[in-house]
């Protein structure tokens, strides 16, 4: 499956929630918890070759994901992506151990999820501050976006490692 995703930083949360269902979307999930762990070999291939492998870990469900380098985009952050359930998250940790990958970078967040029609947009906060994700087709993000009073000059292309990695780098 192919990713089409942009980040958006806001500010008041609150507020944005009630107007993206004054937009017509729907909560899907209500504010939870996320901790999402990235792995790589120690010689850190993936990361060279710009792909991700993450577990997620949301309440007592947990997601292993793969993605694949971004493609070129100006404004979006496009990638392939690969997901599936893990139904025995330390199990499937002793396995990743068990291969030579390790864990390399930890980060969390609370997210709620909203959905209009294909698109998915999500409330993140985050230890860098509150954002929105909008995934879906470019025309229904800038739409969305549009709708929100919001530029494609604030898209966002990176993902919340380098947001955080950036941030750190400044302190």
């Amino acid at each position: 499956m192919v990713e089409i995703e942009v980040k958006i930083r806001i500010i008041d949360i609150k507020n944005l929630g009630e107007k993206i269902l004054q937009l017509g979307a729907k909560l899907q999930k209500e504010r939870f918890y996320e901790e999402n762990t990235l792995y790589d070999f120690p010689s850190k291939i993936l990361y060279k070759k710009r792909q991700a492998l993450r577990l997620r870990k949301m309440n007592k469900k947990s997601f292993l994901t793969f993605k694949g380098p971004p493609q070129k985009s100006r404004k979006f952050k496009i990638r392939e992506e690969y997901e599936t359930e893990v139904k025995n998250e330390k199990q499937f940790r002793k396995i990743l151990k068990s291969l030579g990958f390790i864990p390399v970078f930890n980060y969390e967040k609370h997210r709620t999820v909203y959905r209009k029609k294909s698109l998915k947009i999500s409330l993140d906060e985050t230890s860098i501050g509150n954002f929105i994700e909008l995934e879906g087709k470019r025309g229904e993000i800038v739409k969305f976006a549009s709708a929100l009073g919001v530029s494609k000059r604030k898209f966002i292309k990176l993902d919340y490692i380098q947001l955080i990695k950036k941030e750190s780098a400044k302190t």
